[in-house]
Order: C-alpha cells, then sequence, then structure tokens
C-alpha cells in the first residue's frame, strides 16, 4: 500500500469547549444545513417566475412564514427520525447480522442490539454517535406530510421545494463526518488517499479507529455527490427545465439522486459491518429510495398531474 500523499487535516471536532458543554462541528453542521436551506426555500417563495404556471394561479404554494414553521417541524423530524432510524436499521438489523461489527460492542453487559434492554439509555445517545440519514429522510417526509396536512397546503409543490434545498444539509453533514474522522473509505492507494489520524481522534478516541491505512475520503466524495452535484442538478431542472411545473419531479429527481450517489459510493466506503453478502446496509437502504423515486416520477410525468395530495 502506497503512503497517502494528502495529510489528514488536524481539526478538532469540538469547536468550542464550554466547562462540561462541547459545541462540536457535527451539531453545527446540522445547524447550518438548517438555516441555508431555510434562507434558500424562503428565497424561492419570494421568485414570481417560478410561479406563473396556472399550477400555483402566481404564487408559491408555501409562504416564507411557513417555511419558517416547517423548518422547526423538519427538525424535528430528522433528530427523531435519523435517531430512530439508526437504532432500527442499525443498532438491530445490522448488529443482529453482524454482532461482531464495532458499533454493537458495548463497554459491560451484551453487544446490541440485545444491549438495548440492559442499557435502555442507548437508545438516545446521540451524542455518542448513531443517526441515520434514511431514517432522517423519513422523519422529514413525515413531518412535510402532517404539516401539509394541517395546515390545507398541496403536498407534492411543498415537498419539491424542500427537496431542492435539501443537498445544502447533505453537504454541510458530509463535511463534519470528515472532520470527525467517521464513515471512512476503504483502504485505497489512490493519490489524495488519507490516513484518518490526528492528535485531537487519538485523544478522544484513545487511538485512531481508522487505523493507520491510507483511505478513500469518502465523506468528500458524498459531500460532492450528494451535496454539491445533487444541488446543480435539482437547481438546473427547476430554473432551467422549470421541473417545479410538475409537482413531485423534483423529489423524484432528489430521491433517484440520492438513491444513486449513495449505492455507488457505498462501493468505496468502508462498511459499517457484513450486511447481506456484498451488499451493505447503505446500499440495501438505498434501494427503497428509487421504488420512491419512481412513484413520484410516475406522478410527475403522468397526464393531467395536478400535485395534489
Amino acid at each position: 500500500m502506497n503512503p497517502a500523499l494528502l495529510p489528514y487535516p488536524a481539526i478538532d471536532p469540538i469547536l468550542l469547549q464550554l466547562g462540561p458543554i462541547a459545541i462540536r462541528w457535527y451539531a453545527i453542521s446540522y445547524i447550518a444545513g438548517l438555516l441555508f436551506g431555510w434562507w434558500a426555500a424562503a428565497r424561492m417563495t419570494r421568485e414570481t417566475r417560478l410561479w406563473k404556471n396556472p399550477t400555483f394561479a402566481g404564487k408559491a404554494p408555501i409562504t416564507a412564514d411557513q417555511i419558517g414553521d416547517l423548518v422547526v417541524w423538519a427538525t424535528f423530524g430528522v433528530i427523531l427520525g435519523g435517531r430512530l432510524g439508526w437504532i432500527l436499521f442499525y443498532g438491530i438489523a445490522l448488529c443482529a447480522a453482524s454482532p461482531e461489527t464495532a458499533m454493537c460492542h458495548m463497554a459491560d453487559g451484551p453487544n446490541l442490539p440485545l444491549g438495548f434492554l440492559y442499557h435502555p439509555l442507548r437508545l438516545i445517545t446521540i451524542w455518542e454517535g448513531g443517526m441515520s440519514f434514511h431514517g432522517g429522510l423519513a422523519g422529514v417526509a413525515a413531518a412535510i406530510w402532517l404539516y401539509c396536512r394541517k395546515y390545507k397546503l398541496q403536498l407534492f409543490p411543498v415537498a419539491d421545494m424542500i427537496a431542492v434545498v435539501a443537498p445544502i444539509g447533505l453537504f454541510f453533514g458530509r463535511l463534519a463526518n470528515f472532520i470527525n474522522g467517521e464513515l471512512w473509505g476503504r483502504p485505497s492507494d489512490v493519490p489524495w488517499a488519507m490516513v484518518f489520524c490526528n492528535r485531537y481522534i487519538e485523544a478522544i478516541h484513545g487511538g485512531c479507529p481508522a487505523g493507520p491505512v491510507a483511505r478513500h475520503p469518502s465523506q468528500l466524495y458524498e459531500a460532492f455527490l450528494e451535496g454539491l452535484v445533487l444541488f446543480a442538478i435539482l437547481q438546473i431542472a427547476l430554473r432551467v427545465y422549470k421541473a417545479n411545473e410538475r409537482p413531485a419531479l423534483l423529489t423524484g429527481l432528489f430521491f433517484a439522486g440520492y438513491g444513486l450517489f449513495r449505492f455507488l459510493v457505498e462501493f468505496v466506503r468502508e462498511p459499517d459491518g457484513p450486511f447481506l453478502g456484498w451488499l451493505s446496509m447503505g446500499m440495501a437502504l438505498s434501494i427503497p429510495l428509487w421504488f420512491a423515486a419512481g412513484y413520484f416520477l410516475w406522478t410527475a410525468l403522468k397526464p393531467h398531474a395536478n400535485g395534489r395530495a
């Protein structure tokens, strides 16, 4: 194995320590993603040229003030859904299939998933790690559906607006994964491979979990594909091809794009543990996204689609 040519940066995962309270880059990434997404979606409501089609009667499907309220709902959705998804997909399903996986180990008592019975607080210790994007996506989808139902808004046009800005949060989240030195890639000798180890990671973990091996910076691949590339695709679809005039089309493109990019990156990302042969948990969870994408695209492109739900 050739040595890594790019040094892994020495960035402290803790941005600021205030006594017992640690402000981490990971938390900042969530806040940044929500705030920038909020700003971008609110700005869209004021772009009148986007809503000239008779489908929208000349106005956005949601107001800027309602976007602010929806962000609060979505925040709870991403946190609750992300944690519940990790418990179900990883803490239970993956650990039941591969109990030897590092994330399943408990310092005392049996490993996960049985360990949840002995240490029920492990169900809520988010600060110790354990959030699932797919679970967070389900939580946000539920929040959007409930909000639109409560305030009698058209579901698909609102979902399209959120889908267009969602890659912003993905971009910041993957950068935070990189800073934390987590979710690293498989061993590699590509010129940009990195050894995910620095003095901060050693101090936090008592060593470097990724070891001294040069690896793919898969977090940066995901930040680029799921964040920048997917954002560009959706913006072009919205602003050049006016995809918002076919409600559910942008949502379908988001699901399809994320599912594809995540599936591809899983080939160079170190899997959390064996799941179904060569199929990792990340790959398996991407497949339902393609079915969902197919439904949204079919809904958007069928004749006389009106966007109501």
